[in-house]
């Protein structure tokens, strides 16, 4: 017998994310069988928590059509007073009025300017650690009654279990990928800072490109899960010899020649991994494949495996591929000096429409200081040289 969310509503019925596209798709069916309950819950969203920089991300919504979407938002969550003592506190919290809320935060201020009036925040959490909140709100100003929480309550519970299920599944296979590969070779040729830092570029690439996008086409699902799969570009290097893929210069023809196959390598393993993991389009491992897959194409198409070009390449690929170059310039390697950033933005600006998405390169560009604070934060050891990378 399916469950019901209570008060003689319809069945709430609920398929598991791996049988779904997109958690997005999954979060507007249970809002809709909320809405059968409580039809002025007009809007249910989530923010996930970074706990390595303390930002409060914006992750997926559904809002009435009538209603501007609330998305592409991330702000630091010590910033955020209210906020930031309700995950430690780990309560709900009501806020029958916002026109009065005097401590009102801007997250607050952007519900309110789309007439929003009470609000019911439930911080979640994953064996103690913080995760994110959930967001039902309302344009009834008193709307959250002692008996419509105990129907949300069961939403909540349910709403935070299957993200955390998402997040975490890929959380798990990302770990996997990335552990197998480090003990596949005696040294590891890109430190953990470098994949850090390249992660959050193509994660500011993606927020900026859906920011700007008039259709709002991009939402932060996708953002979220190139910020997650992003490390794995370069996983099939678990397959390519040491003496290549640690050699302290270019490389000789024949040895590219081996260099390459570590794309055909990379979707072998993802493939083998995933599958292990059970995990299907839901965990969005097509978006993982397209990363894998044509990080190395180029928009003139003279990249490889398969000399794709222009939109033939996947958006996520293209990102990558931006934020990729963008550290390996910036870094130092056993064979050359870190360049500065502005001689980096120089020669992606050189290449863009050839190598690059001039989209995604404009996007990392116009982040420069962002791009330092990243820089700052996740700074390689002392003295590690990463080795080749064939973009130089």
């Amino acid at each position: 017998m399916a469950p019901t969310g209570g008060g003689g509503g319809k069945p709430l019925r609920i398929q598991a994310f791996s049988d779904r596209t997109s958690i997005r798709d999954q979060l507007r069916e249970v809002h809709e069988n909320l809405k059968s309950e409580l039809p002025l819950v007009t809007r249910v969203a989530v923010a996930l928590y970074d706990d390595q920089t303390d930002t409060l991300k914006t992750f997926v919504h559904s809002t009435d059509a009538d209603t501007a979407p609330f998305s592409h938002y991330e702000a630091k969550l010590a910033q955020m007073p209210s906020l930031h003592d309700l995950a430690r506190g780990g309560c709900a919290r009501i806020i029958d009025d916002l026109g009065s809320w005097t401590a009102a935060s801007d997250p607050l201020r952007r519900l309110i300017e789309r007439a929003f009036r009470s609000t019911y925040t439930v911080p979640f959490y994953d064996q103690g650690r913080f995760f994110g909140f959930l967001f039902f709100d309302a344009k009834e100003p008193g709307y959250f009654s002692a008996a419509s929480i105990r129907h949300l309550s069961v939403y909540a519970n349910l709403l935070s279990l299957l993200i955390m299920n998402e997040i975490s599944r890929a959380s798990a296979l990302r770990s996997a990928i990335l552990v197998a590969r480090k003990m596949s070779h005696s040294h590891n040729e890109e430190t953990g800072a470098h994949l850090d830092r390249m992660a959050r570029y193509a994660q500011l690439i993606a927020r900026t490109i859906a920011s700007s996008s008039e259709s709002n086409e991009i939402d932060d699902e996708f953002v979220e899960f190139v910020f997650l799969y992003a490390p794995l570009h370069d996983v099939g290097k678990i397959a390519v010899p040491d003496r290549i893929l640690l050699k302290p210069g270019r490389l000789s023809i024949d040895e590219f020649e081996i260099m390459k196959t570590h794309v055909t390598a990379g979707m072998e393993i993802v493939e083998s991994i995933a599958r292990s993991f059970r995990i299907t389009a839901g965990q969005h491992v097509d978006l993982l494949r397209n990363i894998v897959r044509y990080h190395h194409e180029t928009m003139d198409g003279g990249g490889y495996p398969s000399g794709c070009r222009g939109p033939q390449i996947p958006l996520e690929a293209r990102i990558v591929a931006v934020a990729d170059v963008f550290d390996a310039l910036t870094s130092e390697r056993c064979y050359k000096q870190a360049w500065t950033n502005d001689a980096a933005f120089q020669l992606l600006r050189e290449r863009a429409g050839r190598s690059f998405d001039p989209l995604c390169v404009d996007a990392l560009i116009g982040n420069a200081e962002q791009l330092q604070g990243i820089q700052a934060r996740f700074r390689s050891n002392n003295g590690f040289h990463e080795g080749y990378t064939d973009e130089l």
